[in-house]
């Protein structure tokens, strides 16, 4: 497995990743819309943040690309940062890969910035997303609950998080 930034070649392929098959926003976020970009405006705009590789990176395995891990900055001035990873291939689930693909992105962002905490939103819907992040050695910060609603039913909105003191890149 390798984090990386865009290359041309992942241009259609990360394209279709996203659009062809959305099982993966059933996980991710399923209460807003899925991304409907053309092809043109992908290339002009998400592509192009992963190709500049500072705020998002490609996860590649067996060479081809299956996801992205994200940062975002809550309130830069305070040093608040959250990560983000989505697999978008179903293949690529439940191998572990998701574990392996945040550790490094967790473990590189420490190294690049003076941050004492990084957190993880994600929804009572997605234990999966809730496991991986307590498998790192994330801890629950925050459930605010029922404020996520979709098919007709209220999730909780699941905050974790893990203190630069606390993390462990090879456990």
């Amino acid at each position: 497995m390798l984090l990386r930034p865009a290359m041309e070649d992942d241009l259609e392929p990360l394209w279709h990743l996203i659009h062809d098959d959305l099982a993966w926003k059933r996980f991710d976020a399923p209460y807003y819309p899925p991304p409907n970009w053309t092809l043109e405006e992908f290339r002009t705009g998400y592509f192009q943040v992963l190709s500049d590789g500072d705020r998002a990176l490609v996860v590649e395995v067996n060479g081809e690309p299956v996801g992205v891990v994200t940062y975002t900055w809550e309130d830069e001035a305070t040093r608040w940062l959250e990560v983000g990873i989505v697999l978008y291939s179903p293949d690529s689930w439940g191998r572990h890969l998701g574990r392996r693909a945040l550790r490094l992105w967790v473990s590189h962002l420490f190294s690049r910035f003076e941050i004492e905490h990084i957190g993880l939103t994600t929804w009572s819907g997605n234990p999966r997303m809730i496991g991986c992040a307590e498998s790192l050695g994330m801890k629950l910060e925050a459930r605010v609950r029922k404020v996520r609603y979709f098919e007709g039913e209220y999730f909780d909105s699941i905050k974790l998080g893990v203190l630069r003191q606390e993390w462990q890149p090879d456990s």
